[in-house]
């Protein structure tokens, strides 16, 4: 026929055109006849087929009943026909229905064991399953219904064992779906897009009594295969999801088990068969509840924390369809069944929460009336209360994904309970519990021995320009024993906040307190939770949700203002608490340590108030008694988990403070006079971590109380600070801490600050006089605070008389004259030689006097010196301190006199009539440091003279020169030859750093003092060695910055030395009368100095190799 023709539409032209097919595949059943019909049947309308649906499905169902071996091609093609005809036509006959169905079971299973599904190919089983779908769908009227008639039981479990055998175990993923897709129309639900016949009330009932013969099997086939391999795909997944919720709920549906009898009437004539048939009894329905139970927890295990988020909406939707068909048939499931609804309220795909939603509102109408919903909150209580008890070891047993699914349960039963929750940690029981688990669940890993390690070196004064950006990303966060993932983290944190929000605060801040004095044990984890409630109950980072289970209007925040004031006080009294604050955070016993303790024994002690010194002239030393100077027992030494357990309690503690302050805003500004003193304290704490959490405290203090940064909020708190502070630096014995707060005051303020600050300062400068050989490591940290703060608010203008001298490179001038560079030489030469020097002599007495520009503005005043500005005078002061400490026998204490020293001298750079005399009553003692002390005193020393250097200029040319250039050129010169032959290990040494730092400041002092020529030649010859390749790399830059600042003292001279150590060409004389230049370098071959030598000559003489060549 031809393929363009249009579809047959009269039957009995369309039979006439099948009929030879039918007949010649009757005849010869091979696959070229079964595909020529199919061929043909294409060219039939759907009526037409419909009517000779019975004649055309003869010869293919023909094929399938020959007896013996097919080939699985035929069967293929046969499947294949019969779906096209059966997917457009209405199978209106029962024997058709049940004789293909059998025939299609057959295809199925194997030939040798028909329980089995026969191990053909996956197109095969695809055929037959496709159209053993369209068989289902094609079932006309109630005929459909017949297959679900008792007689029909052994049939139907050979088909759905077969089916689900099929489901469970192929390879393939498709055959698998295709092969559950099946078991979906068995049980009338499937959820394809065609029509599907709507069976009535007793249908329901009838279906539903067949297959409870079938649930114990169906549940457990489809349960191995929603906890089988992930590989096998979400599709399967959640078809196999779809077959066990919907089968549950067809047999235990609630309206059919409460009129099971009316529905279960079989018939006496079944013989064996009546055997099959389920009793719904009572009894029976309590043991399958009870069995289903055990494998919704196992597929709630597997599916509740699943990768795939449409498996996850398929549990979702098991839940609710269970919950709203069967909840009183499956009590014991109910339980489960709120688990997996409340674990998806915080999944993270919008779909999951939004289905989450609707089905908690519906379980929540559902439970609304009489004493249902009273019920429903007892089973979410003893849900939580029983997760609770299982939290520990679940968070130590289970995997990352199973604790986060956990805690997203727990998390949502405090969500759907909502203002509820109140009520329920009213029972002790549920509040014991919960709290138990979060402290178990919470504690923190101690065991890291880099944390009580790390020390904060950083100067404060730097630090404290830095963004809160830059202390948060150093800190380093906490590590806990049971989890690592940041998600756990931050969902138990919601959960405290959470608690929080809805529960009453002073129930929970008085058993968590109780929980914190209890046990050390509990301390850390209690205050992480404390934190978090406060915040929670302030609403900070709470989703709220929409619909709880209290229908009534949620009355905003569970706690008022004053509430949340309240329990602050309440909780900062037991952190700020003597035992809680002052912990023991390092881990020996330091030289600080060993001189503070002196500083602070009972016999040794004293007030620092000046007028406590005047007026008790007598006796200036008032004895303190103080119990912490009781000697220390071998109890007392701690181990390290322990200074971590200190330090990581006070970080907490910290952020407890801006949490609060958070919650608070500006009403926590009353409550600064009380916390904010103590934070300042930790700022100052050696502890690296302690003092970044404190002052990220600062930070979000000053944020939360509508401070514009840390130095306003210490700045309009510096009136009650420094009072504290005064007090307390009386009381020293008691209050040790009192000046790391001065110092990151002054780390953190401003010059508004030094008027308030001043008395104090006195207070400790009069102490140093008094007991110096005591106190002073415990105040020269204060003073060198001090002096960096005084460096950073009143930055010097300089104004000195010495000038550096200028060099300018012949690239400078626009030409040169050869002439004029004669003439001037000569008249130089000649002054050398004393002609013409009295001339000379006359001119400069004729010559008029520089003008000292710090006296300009005094002229025709009278000779009164002016008072000097506070800072200075403060500066002068400590630097007058700093002299007679220099000599002092602790080396630690000198080193820090000589940091002090080097501020002191920036400071005073401004007056230089006040520096110079300083400068010269310092120099003796300075002197011996440089010449004759520990090499790390040398060290700190040359820095210091390399300051006064900068300010102080050619007052100090004669001192170097005499008295620290020998010393220290001869210590260059002994190095050299040992630096040049060590390894690599010699730049961790004590010489290499001295030698470096003396080579990295040479250059700029000789340049800065203006030295002579001989002073010169001897630094020279020093540095020298140091341009060999031999060098360590640092040195030898060092060393070419001493020469790059020597050539701009005296370009002439260090150019002719280079090229005596190598010169790379040879000059020729513009002109035949002058002699040929002849150079020690020249012609030299390459050496261990040529390379920094070229590298010298060609960046500092190049424009000058350039004129020479143009001469």
């Amino acid at each position: 026929m031809p393929p363009t023709m249009s579809q047959i539409n009269d039957p009995k032209i369309a039979f006439a055109y099948l009929r030879p097919a039918c007949v010649l595949l009757t005849k010869e059943p091979t696959v070229t006849n079964v595909e020529t019909l199919s061929e043909q049947l294409k060219d039939v309308h759907d009526a037409s087929l419909q009517q000779l649906q019975e004649y055309v499905l003869f010869p293919l169902r023909f094929v399938l009943k020959v007896p013996g071996q097919k080939k699985e091609k035929l069967v293929q093609s046969v499947a294949e026909a019969v779906s096209y005809v059966l997917e457009r036509t209405c199978v209106q006959s029962w024997d058709t229905l049940r004789d293909l169905f059998s025939e299609l079971c057959i295809c199925l299973c194997s030939p040798t064991d028909p329980g089995k599904p026969a191990d053909t190919s996956e197109e095969l089983k695809s055929a037959v399953l496709r159209c053993m779908d369209a068989l289902l769908h094609a079932a006309y009227g109630d005929i459909v219904f017949r297959l679900y008639e008792p007689v029909m039981l052994p049939g139907m479990g050979a088909a759905l064992s077969l089916l689900l055998a099929v489901g469970e175990k192929d390879k393939s993923r498709d055959i698998q779906a295709a092969a559950l897709k099946c078991l979906q129309s068995l049980i009338l639900h499937c959820d394809c897009t065609q029509e599907h016949v709507v069976p009535s009330w007793d249908e329901r009932c009838s279906v539903g009594g067949t297959m409870a013969s079938f649930l114990p099997g169906i549940t457990s086939a489809a349960a191995r295969i929603i906890s089988g391999d992930l590989r096998q795909g979400h599709a399967v997944t959640v078809r196999a999801i779809k077959v066990w919720s919907r089968s549950v709920g067809l047999v235990m549906e609630d309206s059919q088990l409460q009129r099971s009898k009316s529905c279960n009437t079989p018939s006496p004539d079944l013989g064996r068969i009546g055997q099959l048939v389920v009793q719904r009894t009572p009894d029976w329905v309590k043991g399958t509840a009870g069995k289903l139970c055990v494998l919704l927890k196992r597929i709630i295990s597997c599916t509740s924390a699943h990768q795939h988020w449409r498996v996850r909406m398929e549990m979702v939707d098991l839940a609710d369809h269970l919950l709203a068909t069967c909840g009183q048939s499956l009590k014991e499931c109910v339980g489960p069944l709120l688990e997996a609804l409340v674990g998806a309220i915080n999944d993270e795909e919008p779909r999951v929460r939004e289905r989450c939603e609707v089905a908690l509102r519906d379980v929540s109408q559902r439970n609304q009336s009489g004493t249902s919903s009273k019920n429903l909150t007892d089973v979410l209580s003893e849900n939580l209360h029983s997760l609770a008890t299982s939290l520990p070891r679940l968070m130590r047993t289970s995997d990352d994904q199973k604790k986060l699914f956990v805690l997203n349960v727990f998390l949502g039963y405090l969500k759907v309970l909502g203002p509820l929750v109140s009520v329920v940690l009213n029972s002790a029981a549920h509040l014991d519990r919960i709290s138990k688990a979060l402290m178990q669940v919470l504690e923190l890993d101690v065991t890291d021995v880099r944390i009580v390690e790390e020390r904060s070196y950083t100067d404060p004064i730097e630090s404290s320009s830095g963004s809160h950006d830059s202390h948060t990303a150093h800190t380093q966060r906490k590590h806990f024993l049971y989890f690592t993932n940041e998600k756990i983290f931050s969902v138990l944190m919601e959960i405290c906040r959470t608690l929080g929000y809805y529960g009453n605060i002073y129930v929970l801040t008085d058993h968590l307190l109780d929980l914190y004095r209890q046990s050390s044990a509990y301390r850390k984890q209690a205050a992480i939770v404390l934190n978090e409630l406060v915040r929670g109950a302030a609403g900070i980072s709470v989703a709220v949700q929409a619909k709880c289970l209290d229908r009534g209007e949620f009355q905003g925040l569970s706690a008022s203002t004053e509430d949340l004031k309240a329990a602050v006080v309440s909780i900062m009294e037991e952190y700020t608490s003597l035992s809680n604050w002052h912990l023991i955070t390092v881990s020996e016993e330091t030289d600080t340590d060993r001189q503070d303790q002196q500083l602070l024994s009972p016999f040794r002690l004293q007030s620092i108030s000046s007028s406590e010194i005047i007026s008790n002239t007598s006796n200036s030393l008032q004895v303190i008694p103080s119990s912490s100077a009781s000697p220390p027992t071998s109890s007392s030494v701690s181990t390290i988990h322990q200074l971590n357990s200190n330090i990581w309690q006070l970080c907490i503690q910290l952020e407890g403070v801006a949490c609060f302050a958070q919650a608070l805003l500006h009403d926590f500004r009353p409550l600064l006079m009380t916390s904010l003193y103590p934070v300042l304290e930790k700022a100052g704490e050696e502890t690296l971590l302690v003092s970044q959490a404190a002052l990220s405290t600062m930070m979000d203090v000053s944020k939360s109380c509508g401070y514009s940064s840390t130095k306003e909020l210490i700045n309009d708190n510096s009136d009650y600070l420094l009072n504290d502070i005064s007090v307390n630096l009386q009381r020293l014995g008691q209050h040790p801490q009192a000046p790391r707060v001065l110092m990151v005051m002054l780390a953190h303020s401003d010059c508004n600050l030094l008027p308030l600050v001043r008395d104090i300062v006195q207070d400790v400068l009069m102490s140093l006089d008094l007991s110096y050989d005591h106190s002073a490591a415990l105040f020269c940290s204060v003073l060198h605070a001090l002096m960096k703060a005084l460096a950073r608010w009143f930055p010097p203008s300089y104004c000195r008389t010495s000038k550096l001298p200028s060099f300018k490179t012949s690239a400078d001038q626009e030409d040169f004259d050869i002439r004029q560079f004669l003439l001037d030489y000569h008249k130089q030469k000649e002054l050398a030689e004393g002609i013409g020097i009295e001339v000379d002599e006359t001119e400069d007495l004729e010559a008029p006097p520089p003008l000292e520009c710090d006296d300009a503005d005094d002229a025709g005043g009278p000779d009164v010196k002016a008072e000097l500005p506070s800072h200075l005078s403060i500066a002068k002061d400590v630097m007058e301190r700093c002299i007679h400490l220099l000599s002092d026998p602790s080396l630690r204490l000198r080193l820090k006199v000589l940091d002090v020293l080097e501020v002191c001298v920036y400071v005073l750079s401004e007056r230089e009539d006040e520096l110079l005399p300083m400068a010269h009553r310092c120099w003796p003692a300075l002197l011996q440091r440089l010449t004759a002390d520990d090499p790390l005193a040398v060290l700190r020393a040359f820095r210091v003279l390399c300051t006064l250097g900068e300010t102080c200029g050619d007052f100090l040319r004669r001192r170097v020169s005499k008295e620290v250039l020998p010393k220290l050129s001869s210590s260059l010169a002994r190095q050299a030859p040992i630096s040049a032959k060590a390894g690599p290990v010699y730049s961790h040494t004590l010489a290499y750093k001295l030698q470096l730092a003396v080579l990295q400041g040479l250059g700029s002092l000789c340049q800065r003092l203006d030295l002579g020529e001989a002073d010169l030649d001897v630094v020279s010859e020093a540095c020298l060695p140091y341009l060999s390749c031999r060098q360590p790399t640092r040195l030898q830059e060092a060393c070419l910055s001493v020469f790059q600042h020597l050539i701009q003292v005296d370009p002439d001279s260090f150019w002719f030395t280079l090229n005596e150590i190598h010169c790379p060409s040879s000059y020729t004389p513009p002109h035949p009368d002058l002699q040929p230049l002849q150079l020690s370098g020249m012609g030299r071959p390459r050496d261990e100095y040529s390379d920094n030598v070229l590298k010298l000559l060609r960046e500092e003489f190049t424009s000058d190799s350039q004129t020479d060549n143009r001469l």
